[in-house]
């Protein structure tokens, strides 16, 4: 299945967006990041550097803290606390990944095991929380009330989602936009503070921060929508992860809720006897997949996910043309065209 790959026949006569200026341009300052990640989240309880650094060096893309790290260079910034800060993020986003995965009972994380799998529940949501306070000592060692103002908030919207999708968890009557608004509290609100905080530390005017704030949102929920589709159609050697662990797991993403909505009722009692009483058996994810081809589901969120990319390339326009936004705008395109 091509779903993800591909969508777009203009892109067969060029290269794919990809990453590549993004990681490029904010390479340099990346470093100091890191350097501040191995020194913040030092102790002397050996377990916790010990954990911290499993899901650390697990983490990914590091996209977070690029987004302010690029902020910050696209408003001209030319000094050095958007370095803490984007480490602060960070730590932020490892912590939810932490809880995240005691939450849902998760062994397996971009094909390596979990904390929670290796050390136990306890222990990971301890270092999450040990995280969490590193991310506020950096944001008062920062020193602007307006920047813990963003950050703080962030922290407490992504736990509203986290209990707000614990409240949702495998239930079929969920709509779009209940869907929705976990989303955006759970993953793009932090990508949205993430980019707002570059304009901040620069000392922008307040339409450049909330145009920043906006992009970052919009890209948030459009790497959350191709995430949804990308664990029914994604191959699992290019993805990085087991395919279909949303399945498994009776989780109700965006895909699942069109799906649901428009099928007949054979295909209901399919969708809850698999996702809500979790009752699934051999063939089932394939008859899953076939379900979402055939409902358009899969199609219908890459279009949501797109309208959400060309609205982060609108809140780009008033920034003049640089290297910045030329990385961030292809961050935006990745973001719905990619493969993993």
């Amino acid at each position: 299945m091509t779903v993800v790959v591909n969508f777009n026949k203009k892109l067969n006569a060029q290269k794919a967006p990809s990453l590549d200026k993004l990681i490029a341009i904010t390479a340099e300052d990346l470093r100091g990041v890191n350097e501040v990640i191995l020194e913040q989240m030092q102790s002397s309880v050996l377990l916790i550097p010990q954990l911290a650094g499993h899901i650390i060096a697990a983490g990914g893309k590091r996209l977070r803290p690029m987004l302010t790290l690029s902020s910050a260079g696209l408003c001209g910034y030319t000094e050095n606390r958007h370095i803490g800060l984007a480490a602060c993020v960070e730590f932020i986003h490892t912590a939810t990944l932490l809880h995240d995965d005691v939450v849902d009972e998760s062994d397996l994380r971009r094909g390596a095991a979990t904390a929670n799998a290796v050390w136990g529940n306890k222990a990971s949501v301890l270092v999450g929380d040990f995280l969490f306070s590193r991310a506020f000592e950096l944001m008062v060692a920062d020193g602007s009330l307006e920047v813990l103002k963003i950050l703080s908030s962030a922290s407490s919207v992504i736990a509203e989602g986290e209990v707000h999708q614990l409240v949702t968890a495998n239930d079929t009557d969920t709509t779009e936009q209940d869907y929705l608004e976990v989303i955006q509290a759970k993953t793009a609100k932090l990508f949205a503070a993430a980019a707002e905080i570059g304009a901040v530390v620069s000392d922008r005017p307040k339409e450049e921060q909330r145009k920043l704030e906006d992009f970052g949102d919009h890209l948030g929920m459009a790497f959350q929508l191709i995430d949804d589709v990308l664990d029914y159609s994604a191959q699992q050697t290019t993805l990085g992860k087991t395919v279909g662990d949303d399945f498994r797991d009776g989780k109700i993403t965006l895909p699942i809720v069109l799906s649901f909505r428009s099928g007949d009722e054979k295909e209901r009692i399919f969708w809850r006897r698999t996702l809500e009483d979790l009752e699934q058996k051999k063939g089932d994810f394939k008859r899953a997949v076939q379900y979402l081809e055939n409902s358009g589901a899969l199609i219908a969120t890459v279009e949501r996910a797109r309208e959400y990319s060309r609205k982060a390339l609108d809140s780009l326009s008033i920034f003049p043309d640089s290297e910045h936004k030329q990385a961030l705008t292809e961050a935006a395109k990745f973001a719905v065209e990619r493969s993993y």
